[in-house]
C-alpha cells in the first residue's frame, strides 16, 4: 500500500514523464508510469518498460517502496 507521499510522487511522475521504481512481488521494477486506472474495483498503475516498451499493469495496493528515479 502506498503512502500519501508516494502517491503524490507517482502523480508527479505521470504528469512530468519521470521514471519510478517500486517493489512488487519481491522484485524492483523501474518503469515509466502512464496512468492510474480502475481495474476490477481496484486502482492500478499502467506502465511502460523504458527499455523494452512492454506494458505492465500493477495494482497500487500491491506495491511497496515507490520512489522517483533521477528526480
Amino acid at each position: 500500500m502506498l503512502t500519501t507521499t508516494e502517491y503524490d510522487a507517482l502523480e508527479r511522475a505521470i504528469g512530468e514523464g519521470l521514471r519510478v521504481a517500486f517493489t512488487w512481488r519481491g522484485a524492483e521494477h523501474v518503469v515509466l508510469p502512464v496512468r492510474i486506472r480502475a481495474t476490477g474495483g481496484r486502482e492500478a498503475l499502467e506502465t511502460t518498460n523504458p527499455s523494452s516498451g512492454h506494458q505492465l499493469i500493477v495494482p497500487l495496493d500491491d506495491m511497496t517502496r515507490l520512489h522517483l528515479v533521477g528526480a
